[in-house]
Parts: C-alpha cells; structure tokens; sequence
C-alpha cells in the first residue's frame, strides 16, 4: 500500500460521509480519478505523499493564482507571521487592513467605494446580498440556472447549478429566490434569459439580480455580447441591483480585475474571493458608498466574524494585488486567449472561457471523468464541471507557460482518443 492509500484509510474513517460517497457516485464509476494525497506545491507543480509531481491546471480550485510558493507573496506573508497573525477584526483594525480597503475599494466602477470583508467567495456573496436588501429595502433575489455561489444558507437559496445541495434545507431556505435561464444553458437563448428576469421584476419585489459574469462551476459558461450590460440596466430601470459574483471571474482569473467592469455591465455590488488572497481565505463584497450607506442606516446591523480582516490575510491579499499589478493579470490574460485560440485550432469545439479560466466540454460526463482520470495518471491534475459534469474546468496559475501547457494539450488530446 503507498502512503496515499494509507492515508486515504484514515481519512475515510474520520471525514464527514458526505465527501467519500460523492466520490463513489461520480460519473464514471471505478473509472474516477485514484485518489491522491497532496503533499507540497511548487510553482504551477504539486507533489503527492508519494513524491510523483503533477502540473496543476486547478490551482485550488482557482485560488493559488500566483502559483505556489510565489516569493514576493511568499516573503511578505513569512514577514507579517513575525508582526500579528490574527488582529481584533472590526473593532480595532490593522494597518495592513486599512490599505487593503483603499486598494480593493479602487476596483469598483463607482470611484467612491467602500467594502466589507469576509472570509469566503460564499461569505461575500451573502455579504452582498445583505447589502443589496438594505439598500433597497426590497427581499427577492434573482438567480440563474447553473449558477453556484457558495453553500452557506443566503447563496444556497440561489444555487441553480445543483437541486440537490438545497433541497434537503428548502424549508429554512424560503421562497424568496427566483430562477431563471442563464445563456447558454440547456440551450437558452439571451433574449429569453432577459424576458425571464423582467418578468420578475415587474413585481417590484427584487432587491437584487445575483450573476456571475461567466458560469464557474456551472462550466466555464461565457454569456453572448451585450447580455450582462443588458441585464444589469433592466435590473436599474426597476429599482434593483445587480451583485456581481466574480469570486471566480476576478482578480486576474477571468483576463481582469473585474470581468463586468471590463465590459462595461452595471454592477453595484461586486465580490471577490478565491484568487484575493493567493492561497489565503480572504473575500470582500465591494460597493459604491451610497448603496453601503444602508448598513448606517438600519441601526446595528453588521457582517463580521472572528478571523475577517486579519492581518495575515489582509497581507496576502496585498501581495497577491502587487503580483497581479507587477505584471501577471496581463500575462495571464495573453497565455489564455493563446490557449483557448490553440486548443480550437486543435479540433476542439467545445472550448470556451476567458483568461485562464478554461472549459473544455466532452461528449459525456463519462467521457470527461474518464479523461480527468487518464490525466491524474500522466500526471496532470484537472477536474470537471458543468450542469451535466461534461466540462473540463481549468484554472491554472497566471504563471503557467505555453511550453508547460503544450505538455497537457497533447496529454488531452491523447486521452479524448
């Protein structure tokens, strides 16, 4: 037995079931990736217990997006261990809190920002969401099939991407979410989607529209031109707002600081996650002072915990914004339009994203855990996605190369046979 299957043992004893019976059911049977046990990362590689090296086309689940080990990210987090690890939040804040606000604050379109921490993309989600009600003073929620914004109670009204992750808890989840379709999805058309979402707003009842710019889990899903500015000036002509989940489209993830802002859609709430801190978990719900001011003015009503602001956290987000600026947003935005532009060539239709967020849809959901299973074994780590799990989701670090992604494009092409 070698060291990841001993652990694997282990780990199956004492880990909540819900994780090893989602292994079992997936698409594909025995045919599913072998488990592995990570053990380091370096660079855009990870090494199992067992000492085999992996390039990494996931990079935790899109948040190393600096790759592993980067040195300036690494440096200023190894400096900050030795100054404060965990401050007193939002009572009394730390300096390097202060200068992550100013800089996140500069992101949002409005030039006059504040922001609200959190610790997870989930956690700012229900942060904007929080927002958008007090801002309005309205409760309903506009979602979208395929869409998958976290698990906590407040996005998990409005995942459209899984019934079944909701549907135990729907008693305490309410009926204030609704759904309609995304573009793209189970061949909806863009005119349709935004007939959907007027018809909802006719009611007056809509705090909030909740879009992600491009579909993340729900398989790298990029919406036709023109729907997301469309979509966010329906959502403003009958008083609601639009809260932008870019916690996999931002920070360089999606070619830009934010994909929304890039293509000039209205977004009034914007939040970020994953890629902020580089590895760390660190979130933020971005909005313009005016539609915060709705916290001020619903007396004492906050969104805070224990480890939201921490200065190690807050650190890292800044080194990872450093990184980005030094460079690295422009140089992954280049090496995933090449990518994406090589792998059509190549005779893959289904590929679609923007970055270095990838999806590569396969004919089956079998056929794409097969291939994920095939890559694990030669050595390259990818996972799937989509409705349907026909979607191969790749989110490597902005550092990767095209030499190092050459390597995988003729491992995949191998594998689809």
């Amino acid at each position: 037995m070698n060291r990841s299957a001993e652990l694997l043992e282990r780990l199956a004893a004492r880990e909540c079931p819900a994780f090893g019976h989602r292994r079992r059911v997936r698409p594909g049977g025995e045919e599913g990736p072998s488990p592995i046990v990570l053990a380091r990362g370096e660079g855009t590689s990870v090494f199992d217990v067992d000492g085999k090296r992996y390039l990494d086309l996931c990079a935790g689940f899109g948040a190393v997006v600096l790759g592993h080990g980067h040195a300036g990210w690494r440096s200023a987090v190894a400096a900050q261990l030795d100054v404060m690890v965990q401050g007193m939040g939002d009572v009394f804040a730390t300096e390097p809190k202060v200068e992550l606000l100013e800089r996140l604050a500069a992101l949002h379109p409005s030039g006059d920002a504040q922001v609200l921490l959190a610790q997870s993309g989930g956690d700012a989600v229900t942060a904007g969401v929080k927002t958008a009600v007090l801002a309005t003073g309205k409760h309903r929620l506009i979602a979208f099939d395929g869409a998958y914004h976290g698990l906590g109670y407040a996005p998990l009204a409005a995942c459209g991407f899984k019934p079944s992750f909701a549907r135990p808890f729907a008693a305490q989840l309410g009926e204030h979410v609704a759904f309609v379709p995304y573009p793209g999805v189970r061949g909806a058309e863009a005119g349709a989607c935004l007939a959907g979402v007027e018809a909802e707003l006719k009611r007056g009842d809509v705090a909030a529209v909740l879009v992600e710019p491009i579909l993340g889990r729900g398989g790298c899903v990029v919406p036709p031109d023109g729907f997301l500015k469309a979509l966010g000036e329906l959502a403003h002509r009958y008083g609601a707002l639009v809260v932008a989940d870019e916690v996999w489209t931002g920070m360089g993830r999606g070619g830009a600081w934010s994909r929304m802002a890039e293509l000039g859609a209205p977004v009034d709430v914007l939040c970020l996650g994953k890629a902020l801190g580089g590895g760390m978990s660190i979130a933020a719900a971005i909005a313009s002072r005016e539609v915060m001011a709705g916290w001020a003015e619903n007396g004492e009503v906050v969104h805070t915990s224990t480890h939201v602001g921490a200065p190690l956290a807050c650190v890292a987000a800044l080194a990872t914004i450093d990184a980005l600026e030094g460079g690295l947003l422009a140089q992954g935005r280049t090496v995933g339009d090449a990518w994406r532009a090589r792998l059509r060539a190549r005779g893959l239709e289904g590929v679609r994203g923007a970055g270095l967020m990838v999806g590569i849809e396969l004919a089956s959901a079998e056929v794409a855990q097969r291939v994920t299973a095939q890559l694990l074994q030669r050595g390259f780590i990818a996972l799937t996605g989509g409705i349907a799990g026909d979607t191969l989701t790749l989110t490597p670090p902005l550092t990767i190369t095209d030499a190092e992604l050459e390597t995988f494009d003729a491992a995949l092409l191998d594998c689809i046979g």
